[in-house]
């Protein structure tokens, strides 16, 4: 092939007005798409801990709150409720303070709860009672990691969204 038809072959023709603003559209289509997917995925995780926070800040900042036992006697459908055994100073003996069916044992199980203020509602306390309390994060880490996935295709950070809240749900799971 001679110099000149080289040359030639090798220079971009120019593209017309009409083509480049429609590549231009096109692009701006792309990137509002991943910015709708991204906000839809942020959306999912602060609706998960917006959630998870009722239960969750008794649990993570319990120093002013009353500490104590519970012994599970009787459990319906959505509570189980028992005695509570006060531990610490500010704490006040109760004849029947109710648990959530999830957080619960069995019938006859003693666990370390921590009363919400105002009320005969008690949470878990310790490790177990914080993994539990943050499970609406873990489903939401795992609907955001497919947001992140099939919408973002940002496949890597997909994988870290659903491992943590795989983590999470799993611990949980475990630890109740």
């Amino acid at each position: 092939m001679p110099s000149s038809a080289k040359a030639a072959s090798s220079k971009n023709p120019r593209r017309s007005r009409t083509r480049r603003a429609g590549e231009s559209a096109y692009g701006l289509l792309l990137l509002g798409g991943r910015a709708l997917m991204g906000l839809l995925a942020v959306l999912l995780l602060v609706a998960g801990a917006w959630a998870s926070w009722p239960a969750a800040q008794h649990v993570m900042f319990p120093q002013s709150r009353e500490h104590g036992t519970m012994t599970v006697v009787r459990c319906g459908e959505e509570h189980c409720t028992g005695p509570f055994a006060p531990a610490s100073d500010n704490a006040t003996r109760r004849g029947k303070v109710s648990i959530e069916r999830s957080a619960a044992a069995d019938e006859g199980a003693e666990l370390p709860v921590v009363v919400k203020p105002g009320t005969t509602a008690v949470v878990r306390s310790g490790f177990p009672g914080l993994l539990h309390a943050w499970v609406p994060l873990g489903g939401a880490l795992l609907l955001a990691s497919v947001v992140v996935a099939g919408g973002m295709r940002m496949r890597r950070t997909a994988w870290g969204l659903a491992g943590a809240g795989a983590l999470l749900l799993t611990g949980a799971f475990l630890l109740l």
